[in-house]
């Protein structure tokens, strides 16, 4: 079950095979943000059959796109405690 905060694995289009953070959800689609190429001011539109889910959720009230970036880094690393 998808939720907003819940960090995600892109499986189809540009983004595949990447970790963005759900920042917003609708009864259609979920909006996609990795802090670089989609800004969590500007989140990319994506299916949520596009997306699977991860069982790490983290707040996006008050987050930056640096600091979200700096966080998707970290767990691509494999440091999933961040």
């Amino acid at each position: 079950m998808l939720q907003v905060g819940m960090v995600v694995s892109v499986t189809a289009g540009k983004e595949q095979n990447d970790f963005s953070l759900i920042v917003r959800m609708d009864e259609k689609y979920v909006w996609l943000a990795d802090g670089r190429h989609r800004t969590l001011q500007n989140p990319k539109r994506k299916n949520p059959k596009h997306v699977r889910p991860t069982q790490t959720i983290w707040n996006p009230d008050g987050m930056t796109d640096s600091s979200l970036r700096k966080k998707l880094r970290l767990f691509k690393e494999g440091n999933k405690f961040v």
